[in-house]
């Protein structure tokens, strides 16, 4: 067989350098990749090359040696990095394997018809070289998409940390720089999603582009748009899951049906209208889900309907002062006196006040959730007929809730000026 073809060499030179300029034409005409990317000349030199290669790997192969596979590598690795589409590439090399065969074959008749018999257990051979030289090509490819999507990734979780963090100031150009490569606009409508920690919707993979980018939740990976037409930009760090949204002109209690699926404790920021203010928007984000009691069940809170919870959320201090001044006497019962009093006090604020439905909630008698009540204002020296009463026992209720959940104080974007108190 090695006799044959050094034999026909010559012929079988002229055959391959032809086949080359037709297969170039061919690739031109029918894949757009190749068209763009390569101009023709480059283009006929490359397969050229591979043809050439796979006739010498078929020698190689009739005396029992390994293939080079060096050059498939590189050509793999060449490829991913210009962005050419794997099925284009190897689609061009099997083409490329059966023309070799048919130059072959051709070459082989013309120069001794009698031994094309013999050529016949070449062809298990070539395949096998052909084989052995797309797998590689495959494998090169892959393992320089992998890396560059991994390099795409970090990439994309900085700029998500630029915004979400607050790289400098919300007008300076590391802001708006993020935020272009980003596809972000430099004017819309954004929310900022945090997810609790051990919520079911969390992956613990990184993002962003959540993107994020990462498997298991709605918008997933990074710039996939959600259900319902929001684009999503996850970022996930040890400190938690945080989502990026941009609404566009969709209302933002739309955020509501993208986190239903994901079963997790979420806290949704306000609007804002530049990505300036996102840093801003996920530290209010995180004070939304503050207000969500860590030991329920799922549930999405926007800021704006939490926002006398989310003020006591903020000022750690204060808030443990203010369940001492009003309601430290109720503080100082025994544990079973205490948990009746701020269980009725509670059910009655969820009954807006209605002494009636607040009965049918702790399943007791009206008369007994009354009895309650006055003990609790001669405890604390509040009136519940005051409005202003009122309000200081349903935000020191509140503040009592969120000591009993033990979560720690939310860190945000620190105003010009000031520095955030924390307290325990």
């Amino acid at each position: 067989m090695e006799r044959i073809i050094e034999e026909i060499r010559e012929d079988l030179s002229r055959r391959i350098a032809a086949t080359a300029d037709r297969l170039a034409d061919r690739t031109l005409a029918e894949d757009p990749a190749y068209a763009a990317l390569l101009g023709r000349a480059e283009l006929r030199e490359r397969i050229h090359h591979n043809l050439r290669q796979s006739v010498e790997g078929l020698v190689l192969g009739v005396r029992g040696l390994p293939v080079e596979l060096a050059d498939a590598r590189a050509t793999g690795t060449l490829r991913a990095e210009q962005g050419l589409p794997l099925a284009s590439l190897l689609r061009t090399y099997r083409r490329g394997g059966r023309l070799v065969w048919q130059a072959l074959t051709e070459a082989v008749a013309a120069h001794d018809p009698e031994a094309l018999p013999r050529l016949l257990p070449a062809a298990a051979v070539l395949w096998d070289v052909l084989d052995q030289l797309t797998d590689a090509v495959a494998d090169a490819y892959r393992r320089t998409e992998a890396a560059r999507s991994d390099r795409d990734r970090e990439r994309r979780a900085a700029l998500l940390d630029a915004l979400l963090d607050g790289a400098g100031p919300p007008d300076g150009p590391a802001v708006s720089e993020a935020a272009a490569q980003l596809g972000l606009p430099e004017r819309g409508r954004f929310a900022v999603v945090v997810l609790g920690s051990g919520s079911s919707g969390s992956s613990g993979s990184s993002g962003g582009s959540r993107g994020s980018a990462d498997p298991g939740g709605p918008g997933r990976p990074g710039t996939e748009p959600a259900p319902g037409g929001l684009r999503v930009l996850w970022r996930i760090r040890a400190d938690g899951e945080t989502g990026l949204v941009e609404l566009g002109h969709h209302p933002l209690d739309s955020v509501r049906e993208l986190l239903g699926p994901l079963g997790a404790r979420a806290g949704v920021s306000p609007v804002v209208e530049t990505p300036g203010h996102l840093a801003r928007a996920r530290w209010l984000a995180a004070l939304a889900l503050r207000t969500v009691p860590a030991s329920g069940g799922p549930c999405t809170a926007l800021l704006d309907e939490r926002l006398p919870t989310a003020l006591v959320a903020s000022q750690a201090e204060l808030a443990g002062r203010l369940r001492q001044v009003v309601l430290g006497p109720v503080l100082a019962l025994p544990a079973e006196d205490r948990r009746v009093l701020l269980n009725t006090l509670g059910t009655w604020l969820t009954c807006q006040g209605s002494t009636t439905y607040a009965a049918q909630r702790l399943y007791c008698h009206r008369n007994t959730v009354s009895n309650r009540l006055r003990r609790l204002e001669q405890l604390t020296g509040r009136t519940l007929s005051d409005p202003a009463h009122v309000v200081e026992l349903a935000l020191a209720h509140a503040a009592v809730l969120q000591r009993a959940a033990g979560e720690p104080a939310a860190a945000g974007p620190k105003p010009a000026g000031r520095t955030p108190r924390r307290g325990s």
